[in-house]
């Protein structure tokens, strides 16, 4: 499988191909302690973002596997604010690995959801056929993105996190 990461718009989002410039916008968004409740670790300097941004557009090291990443920009006027990130890490037998965060001043507007199910229909349209997230078993707001997005829970745990799955030919033929 060979993809590049493209933008896509959703009715109010922009999904921009990560690029190193984003960091210090990305720094703010990021920067709320509370954020990191779940998905560990403390909000990233501008110089962490930097770094770990490079490592994320030079593409995977694993032969195989290929690393789509995205900023996402409210589409207000001509020019809104970066609010959060979706990503995907795709596997030859067709099967993405998701993940998704929003700025806290953005969250609980639908802006999840929507990102993850614009790159959900975008990723569909060029042959993955299998999502699969890992979200904290507290984590109710991740949980209803995935839920909204078409994911289930499946019962597995991976470092301590819930596997969540969507086969989309599965979905297609149920919903």
């Amino acid at each position: 499988m060979t993809l590049a990461t493209e933008s896509l718009r959703t009715a109010r989002l922009a999904l921009l191909p990560l690029a190193v410039a984003h960091a210090e916008e990305m720094a703010g968004v990021l920067g709320d302690p509370g954020l990191h409740t779940f998905i560990g670790g403390a909000p990233p300097t501008v110089p962490e973002l930097r770094a770990r941004y490079e490592r994320q557009t030079a593409g995977s090291p694993e032969d195989g596997v290929i690393w789509c990443n995205w900023v996402v920009r409210l589409r207000e006027g001509d020019e809104g604010p970066l609010v959060g990130t979706v990503q995907a890490t795709l596997h030859r037998a067709g099967t993405a690995e998701i993940a998704w965060v929003v700025g806290t001043p953005w969250q609980g507007r639908g802006i999840a959801t929507e990102a993850v199910r614009g790159m959900v229909a975008r990723l569909t349209e060029h042959g993955v056929r299998t999502f699969v997230a890992h979200i904290h078993p507290d984590h109710a707001a991740s949980a209803a993105v995935a839920t909204a997005a078409g994911l289930t829970p499946t019962g597995e745990r991976h470092e301590g996190e819930v596997r969540w799955h969507l086969d989309v030919a599965s979905h297609r033929t149920t919903a």
